[in-house]
């Protein structure tokens, strides 16, 4: 439906008495702040008017004929028994000053429309030096460069806004996202909230969900919680979404997606944010990395906050915390390339790095970096989370020890190393060729050895991170400040190197 239907729609139910107190509400809004809306109004009126008018003529005697008897005289009757009709000049001309008022009124608000209306606040704000906390926010268009944003809107909706983005409120109930990603926390008393994108509309029904728009290609609606409709043009009816569903609006119409709810950052994340201890966190993590790049065994230091970055196809998003960077894998072909060392071999290989995992179980394996060419040389490495979401850090030729608990042939971590989608965390493995040995870490924490009969050297070389064009070789969601190291680092090191850089406090 386009915006002049629905504007039509609006008016129509109201004129006819069936609108119901959400259609009143959207067309106050629009009589409010849009001109085009306005004059349809007034168009209304005066075809209304005109209308009344016409109809009174119709029924209105041209004059009061005297009554004639039945011998053809004329008969006067007393003047109380003889009443004008219903439509008389004076119905019409109160008609015509009333519709004269509106109009003025109308009239009034079209050219004076005095302070622009206020639809949301911002209630929290990290890193968006564009809105700072209790910025009040109209009918503009804002484009965000880094950071989030948390706004209330003025029917307590909270919206949290991932930069990059820019987005417009049209009304508290309206909001226009040109690009970038929002999660939408909606109570009752702000149902049918619209987002409203380039390729379509999502209507909320009182939920939970979440909106992803690229620059320049499709809309992801994904519903965490509730019901939400998908509208485009090119839909023969509108699309119902529930909790658990996510569907792609794209220009030719749209088709169903999984659902990501971990890619988007929400309000009860953004409620860890400390603006205070993450400026510190940053200084303190910087002082850590520069000492590693200071590291004769330093392989790779990938942070992502260089404009220098490797070759791939990714997109990047927002790090660990409000104004970092990091790189987004969701579609099949996103992948970083690397050439780590070729032709070089380590008897000790430290491999560290933050993870964010939009899905939990959803493949084989979720690849944090491989090497091209599995099976041609010793040692070769890959580094992946497994569908039972453990770790693993296989070496091609390496064998296990006797009575090693592992049952798929590689050495795995024991816990679960992402126990919640949508959370920043450490992993990291130690590999030892000399001592046989694989130990695992998560967020600073030791977690695992398992002992090696064969050990190889490690041996890098042509590399990917994300996914691979195996079927089994994927990756969705975020990872930050990848390390490797020549060297075996120890527990304090690795504990040090999680506080270090740790987003919640």
């Amino acid at each position: 439906m386009n915006r002049k239907s629905e504007i039509d729609d609006l008016i129509q139910q109201y004129a006819d008495g069936l609108a119901t107190e959400s259609d009143i509400d959207r067309l106050n809004d629009l009589l409010l702040h849009d001109s085009e809306t306005r004059k349809l109004f007034v168009e209304y009126l005066n075809l209304d008017a005109a209308l009344a008018a016409n109809l009174a003529d119709a029924i209105q005697p041209k004059s009061n004929p005297e009554p004639i008897a039945a011998n053809g005289t004329a008969v006067t009757l007393p003047t109380n028994q003889y009443s004008a009709p219903k439509w008389s000049l004076l119905s019409r001309w109160s008609i015509a000053i009333a519709v004269s008022i509106i109009m003025l009124i109308l009239a009034w608000f079209w050219w004076n429309p005095g302070p622009a209306a206020e639809f949301a606040a911002v209630s929290r704000s990290f890193g968006v030096v564009e809105l700072p906390e209790g910025t009040k926010l109209r009918d503009q268009w804002i484009e965000i460069n880094a950071g989030t944003v948390e706004l209330v809107t003025s029917r307590d909706a909270r919206v949290v806004i991932e930069a990059p983005a820019k987005f417009r409120f049209e009304s508290a109930q309206r909001l226009h996202l040109d690009f970038g990603r929002l999660a939408a926390d909606v109570p009752e008393q702000a149902a049918n909230f619209t987002v409203v994108t380039p390729n379509g509309e999502a209507v909320d029904l009182g939920t939970k969900f979440g909106v992803d728009v690229a620059r320049q290609g499709k809309t992801e609606i994904h519903v965490f919680q509730g019901e939400v409709v998908a509208k485009t043009d090119q839909l023969e009816r509108p699309q119902n979404l529930k909790t658990g569903e996510a569907f792609i609006l794209h220009p030719e119409g749209g088709v169903e997606r999984s659902l990501r709810s971990g890619a988007f950052i929400h309000s009860k994340e953004v409620s860890e944010f400390q603006p205070d201890l993450v400026s510190s966190i940053a200084r303190r993590s910087e002082e850590i990395l520069n000492k590693l790049r200071q590291d004769p065994t330093m392989i790779l230091l990938l942070d992502f906050e260089s404009d220098e970055l490797p070759d791939g196809n990714y997109r990047m998003v927002q790090g660990r915390w409000p104004g970092t960077r990091a790189p987004e894998f969701v579609r099949k072909g996103d992948h970083i390339k690397l050439n780590i060392g070729s032709g070089q071999q380590w008897d000790q290989l430290t491999l560290a790095a933050w993870v964010r995992l939009d899905r939990l179980g959803s493949e084989p394996y979720q690849s944090l970096l491989h090497t091209n060419g599995w099976g041609k040389n010793p040692g070769q490495v890959h580094w992946m989370v497994t569908q039972l979401n453990t770790m693993r850090l296989a070496l091609w030729g390496n064998r296990l020890a006797p009575g090693s608990d592992e049952k798929h042939f590689y050495p795995d971590s024991r816990t679960s190393v992402l126990p919640e989608q949508g959370r920043w965390v450490h992993l990291a493995t130690v590999y030892d060729a000399s001592a046989g040995t694989v130990r695992f870490y998560l967020n600073g924490k030791f977690d695992k050895q398992t002992r090696q009969s064969v050990a190889h050297p490690a041996r890098l070389g042509p590399s990917q991170i994300g996914n691979w064009n195996h079927k089994d070789r994927k990756l969705s969601g975020r990872i930050d400040e990848l390390i490797l190291l020549g060297r075996a680092m120890n527990d304090n090191e690795l504990r040090m190197l999680f506080e270090a850089g740790n987003p919640y406090r």
